[in-house]
């Protein structure tokens, strides 16, 4: 069996991955990851993009017919990311398991070796990177229901934020206020923290 352990392409895949990865830098973590702090969602764009990329390259190489390509989309429907079952980085590396696993059996001698090993070793350092190197705080919040509306004054935010750390027993990062009921004096208060500053993390926990 011949193999193809080198070609041309390899030059274009490079390329195309660097200017993907700068520009998908960009977005992910200098606009979304800056404002939201969400860093299982900037795992999951990281990482999505790049196994979408590599997919997108490999299939362009190769004579896929309709039968194959309608089964691919019913291999990829499987994945449901509004689903509140299963946590949405257990389903991002789903994805990648199975994005991967079509690059590798898709592969033909179109696809040089060098290709193939650049793929899989770019997705997992990415990944370890993503999870141990990489060490990004994620933030939390939590709405609460919060009575003392004396302290809903810009002058005493340090004085809500002391309240609210000594009730909840969280290191409190920031504190933003919603709607304020003049009738029964109360107003809803959302709260941001970092999980890894605190005892315990609230696995359930689910953006509001």
């Amino acid at each position: 069996m011949k193999i193809n352990w080198f070609d041309e392409d390899v030059y274009k895949l490079l390329m195309r991955l660097a200017i993907n990865f700068v520009f998908i830098t960009i977005i992910v973590r200098y606009f979304y990851y800056k404002i939201t702090k969400r860093k299982d969602y900037l795992f999951t764009y990281y990482l999505m993009s790049f196994i979408i990329f590599f997919i997108c390259f490999s299939l362009k190489k190769l004579d896929i017919d309709t039968g194959m390509g309608l089964g691919l989309f019913a291999i990829f429907s499987i994945i449901r990311y509004r689903t509140n079952s299963i946590e949405i980085k257990e389903m991002t590396y789903l994805f990648i398991v199975i994005g991967l696993s079509v690059v590798n059996s898709l592969s033909s001698n179109k696809i040089s070796m060098t290709e193939l090993a650049i793929i899989n070793v770019f997705m997992l350092g990415l990944t370890y990177c993503l999870e141990y190197v990489w060490l990004l705080k994620h933030e939390t919040r939590k709405t609460i229901l919060f009575e003392n509306i004396k302290l809903i004054d810009i002058n005493k935010h340090d004085e809500l934020k002391l309240e609210l750390e000594n009730r909840t027993g969280l290191a409190i990062n920031r504190v933003e206020i919603g709607k304020i009921n003049f009738l029964d004096d109360t107003a809803q208060i959302r709260i941001f923290y970092y999980d890894d500053e605190q005892g315990l993390s609230d696995y359930n926990d689910q953006s509001e």
